[in-house]
């Protein structure tokens, strides 16, 4: 999530200041979104694959990065790093495309007001750009973070949580509570007590994020 929010950003504050072709790179950047995560997550195990023939291990190999190929997908950290690297590719370009939609409703009289005042980029950055996003950055945290509960299809397709479930995601847990125990009580229970976490996670960001409004 904070991957996808960061880049996001960074896209789009890039994008938004472009003369021309704006709209090319925002189509080539969303196309990893329009995506099915099943071809997608096909692609990554492709890629991924343990043997030295694989695009990854091949590369790494050839340079000199790696001494032997790496089973990326069944291993804790390396099948935990494709799957974040997966979300975040995947996401940040929903999260660039309502970022560039919020920048557009930031007046461009405080970036003159700022570049009068002696203002450099960094400084309108934290001082106009995020202070005239706070809305759109609440919204984007609300989705994301329901989003993240609810990660499910990367992990089932490329590790299935494994090894020994060090991969494994809430979604992933209820899922084989349900359907490989058929435990379907305790997997509700679970679902409804996610379902919970998730409204208070959101409604106490949403008071944080207007309490600093007032400051």
């Amino acid at each position: 999530m904070p991957g996808q929010l960061v880049l996001g950003l960074i896209v789009a504050v890039l994008i938004h200041n472009l003369k021309t072709g704006k709209n090319v790179y925002k189509v080539l950047l969303y196309i990893a979104v329009i995506c099915d995560w099943v071809v997608f997550c096909n692609i990554i195990d492709y890629i991924f694959q343990p043997d030295e023939g694989s695009l990854v291990n091949y590369c790494l190999t050839t340079i000199g990065i790696l001494k032997e190929p790496v089973a990326w997908l069944k291993n804790t950290w390396t099948g935990n790093f494709v799957i974040w690297i997966c979300s975040i590719w995947k996401g940040y370009g929903w999260v660039m495309i309502i970022y560039t939609a919020g920048l557009l409703g930031i007046p461009s009289d405080q970036y003159e007001a700022a570049t009068m005042d002696g203002a450099n980029a960094v400084q309108k950055f934290f001082h106009v750009t995020l202070p005239g996003l706070r809305g759109t950055t609440l919204y984007l945290l609300i989705n994301l973070i329901n989003g993240a509960m609810n990660i499910f299809i990367q992990v089932f397709l490329l590790t299935k949580g494994d090894p020994l479930g060090t991969t494994d995601v809430v979604m992933d847990y209820i899922y084989r509570r349900a359907f490989n125990y058929f435990d379907f009580g305790y997997a509700a229970a679970c679902g409804i007590v996610m379902g919970i976490v998730v409204f208070v996670i959101s409604m106490g960001l949403k008071k944080f994020l207007r309490y600093g409004e007032n400051l």
